[in-house]
């Protein structure tokens, strides 16, 4: 029996690593498409419904994908609504592993196996590779469903687990309440569909049987997204409950109409193929749960915010978009950080335009503002260098390495901007203390710096978050203008020192004030480049 057990266990080790592999492979593969595919969502309910099961598809694996949109939803990315279309999407995509397994390629998988190994290791190009990875990882699914079909063969002459099967058919709920088991200690809705199957194909469980456990296992793969969304935000948590009362509703109407449903599934599937029965209810129950709920999704959605309702958030310093549970998708994680970094830029430009003002009139209230919230800046950067870091451990391709390297250099450079920022103001109060009076002409040139080199910075920035390189040409030409005014200012400058007109004391802090606004626009530059592809 100890034999069976070990036999069982490594057949849904590789199951899952089988999984894993493909998972990765597609993944890999896809690139910057996932991200692409995650940008494209709009308002349009169905959109989410092709998103998730899109994306559900590459990562092999439901969780995953709700994981991903608990986070997006938690970082502004995505509404609600958009999100828990996403989940029912992502409750279709899943099923097609399922669909994938049903065609009992067992006869072939050592084939499967030598082709994926042999076109991993020597195709020239990456996505060769990749695609020998998706080879492989599925041949190895089929090998671990093969050693767990062997494994459970014996069971058919044991009485006790022969009766205690047969309670799924003669109980529906003791099946759902299995599922909702099973897939909580799997963490695999595959998985467990996958064992159904391993099973029926040596006659253990009937589909009446192996539907209730089916129903329980959508139920039981809730737990991730209610588990990533413990420290959430409220939106989170809103679509992790969701998620769990779509499936849980969907169950309890589908186990009210399960004669019908059984009769439905056998009537799409070949009738001596069970474990394609199995496949097919999988898909049938998800497909039809979700054209339940999708013309309902509006009236839905306000249930759950009554259930769970919007609580008012005040400011947060802590990083918004950064999540941890993303660091194994590196295009979702990458474009987080990016959003991190974007949140940085913003505050770092608001705080040059308070200590810009507050030079042009003194307040210090905007100086004190700019002191606060110079804090703010620096623990991004530091926030989202440590997260960069954490990527760059991930594997990468050519075009997100791209990516991850540019964000590194912009943080540091936004992060320089605000150092300037937080500089100007401390002189703008130096200069209110010690009554240091510029004189006219200095005054004036110091006001139009100042506008050249905020506009510099803003439209710099701007490009970087629009990945604008127009925009970028443009902030290059207003910091260029930034250099020959500081440039011709200095003369300006001296010129007075000669004429008496400045003293050595004024004309100190007049010069740090044209150097800081220099080093901001060096730094806009900076950033505009890595648009540029200058780095």
């Amino acid at each position: 029996m100890l034999i069976l057990l070990f036999g069982f266990l490594g057949g849904l080790a590789l199951f899952l690593y089988g999984m894993e592999l493909m998972g990765d492979g597609l993944r890999q593969s896809a690139g910057e498409k996932l991200q692409k595919i995650l940008e494209s969502l709009t308002s349009v309910p169905a959109v989410g419904v092709l998103t998730g099961l899109v994306i559900t598809s590459i990562l092999q694996s439901s969780s995953a994908t709700t994981v991903m949109s608990v986070s997006l939803v938690n970082a502004g990315l995505m509404t609600l609504k958009q999100a828990f279309s996403v989940v029912m999407g992502a409750n279709i995509g899943t099923t097609v592993t399922a669909q994938l397994i049903a065609f009992n390629l067992t006869d072939y998988l050592m084939g499967l196996l030598f082709a994926g190994l042999m076109l991993h290791y020597f195709a020239k190009h990456k996505k060769g590779k990749f695609a020998g990875m998706v080879l492989f990882g599925f041949g190895l699914l089929m090998l671990g469903m093969k050693l767990m079909g062997q494994s459970v063969a014996p069971l058919r002459d044991n009485p006790v687990f022969v009766e205690f099967i047969g309670r799924f058919s003669e109980s529906p709920l003791l099946g759902v309440v299995v599922g909702i088991g099973m897939t909580l200690v799997i963490q695999s809705s595959s998985a467990t569909i996958g064992i159904l199957m391993a099973m029926a194909t040596q006659g253990l469980i009937p589909l009446e049987g192996a539907v209730p456990v089916l129903l329980g296992d959508n139920i039981g793969t809730c737990i991730t997204a209610v588990l990533a969304a413990a420290r959430a935000s409220r939106t989170a948590k809103q679509v992790a409950l969701s998620h769990v009362l779509f499936n849980l509703f969907g169950c309890l109407i589908f186990l009210l109409f399960l004669p019908w449903f059984l009769d439905f599934v056998r009537a799409i599937s070949p009738a001596h193929d069970l474990g394609r029965q199995i496949a097919n209810a999988h898909s049938a129950f998800n497909v039809l749960n979700t054209c339940l709920f999708l013309p309902l999704i509006t009236p839905y959605v306000k249930l759950i915010r009554k259930i769970l309702p919007d609580k008012a958030e005040g400011v947060v310093t802590r990083p918004l978009f950064l999540d941890d549970n993303m660091l194994s998708n590196t295009p979702v994680a990458l474009m987080l950080a990016e959003k991190e970094t974007d949140r940085m830029a913003r505050q770092a430009e608001k705080n040059l335009a308070a200590a810009l003002d507050s030079l042009r009139q003194y307040d210090e209230k905007r100086v004190d503002y700019v002191l606060r919230n110079e804090d703010v800046v620096d623990s991004l950067n530091t926030a989202i260098t440590v997260y960069l870091t954490k990527v760059s451990e991930t594997g990468m391709t050519r075009e997100l390495s791209a990516k991850h390297t540019a964000l590194l250099h912009a943080c540091t450079d936004i992060e320089r901007i605000g150092d300037h920022a937080q500089t100007l103001a401390k002189r703008s109060r130096k200069i209110s203390e010690e009554d240091i009076r510029l004189s006219g002409e200095a005054q004036a040139e110091i006001l139009r710096l100042g506008i050249v080199t905020l506009e510099a910075c803003h439209v710099c920035l701007r490009a970087f978050s629009m990945n604008d390189a127009r925009l970028a040409q443009q902030g290059w030409t207003y910091c260029r203008q930034v250099k020959a005014l500081q440039k011709e200012w200095r003369k300006n400058h001296i010129r007075r020192l000669r004429d008496g007109t400045c003293s050595p004391e004024v004309g100190t802090v007049f010069l740090e004030l044209l150097i800081n606004m220099k080093r901001v626009s060096d730094h806009s530059k900076n950033v505009a480049q890595l648009i540029l592809g200058i780095f």
